[in-house]
């Protein structure tokens, strides 16, 4: 019985700093480095700074795994704060990841079938 307490709790204390440092969502391109700093985990006060001053360079970021293009970024910070990298404001970007596909309608075998019978 200890020993699955024992086993329990070592398991919360290595979960609870991950949890603690999860990334609050920021839109890249509009936050300042502070805003940045604050809500991207492994993002201190001078990437937030570099982030910014690229923005200013070149313009918005497309897609969070633009990000790479600032020194010091790596794919291993990006996949760590992907779902708080925001590129707009809206609500729905934020929901569905600001990097998601659009994705097409697509209709059923079926579905073509009878749509193709009634406009004949």
């Amino acid at each position: 019985m200890f020993n699955k307490l024992a086993a329990v709790a070592l398991a919360l204390a290595l979960a609870l700093p991950g949890l603690l440092l999860a990334a609050t969502p920021v839109n890249i391109n509009q936050a300042d480095a502070a805003a940045i700093a604050k809500s991207l985990d492994g993002i201190g006060p001078s990437k937030a700074a570099a982030i910014v001053a690229w923005r200013e360079a070149h313009g918005p970021f497309k897609k969070a795994d633009d990000l790479k293009h600032v020194k010091g970024i790596g794919k291993a910070t990006i996949e760590r704060n992907r779902a708080a990298i925001l590129l707009a404001d809206d609500a729905a970007t934020a929901a569905t990841g600001a990097d998601a596909p659009a994705k097409t309608a697509r209709k059923s075998k079926q579905r073509a079938v009878a749509e193709a019978a009634a406009g004949e």
